[in-house]
């Protein structure tokens, strides 16, 4: 967890800056059954707006590159799940 909250941190968010890519919010577990999970929330207008902005930074050199150098010695990532969320009509955060 450590290398990648790291990886986050100095890396990442730089990359998805520069595509455009806005987060809403990062955790971790501080109380519960597993404190190795990271959730992030991102914001986007269209699922459109999604798919041009995810697929150009996954294709990004430069997050390429430095997402080898981070896992040089092994992935530092063991699982992945991805959601689409929809707000409700009661949400305060639509």
């Amino acid at each position: 967890m450590p290398d990648l909250l790291k990886r986050f941190e100095t890396i990442t968010l730089e990359i998805w800056a520069k595509h455009g890519i806005r987060q809403a919010g990062f955790w971790t577990t501080e109380i519960g059954d597993n404190n190795h999970d990271l959730y992030y929330l991102l914001e986007w207008e269209s699922l459109a707006e999604r798919e041009e902005r995810w697929t150009a930074f996954h294709a990004d050199p430069e997050w390429i590159s430095k997402r080898a150098e981070t896992e040089k010695d092994g992935p530092i990532l063991t699982h992945l799940s991805n959601l689409i969320l929809k707000p409700t009509s009661f949400s305060s955060v639509k």
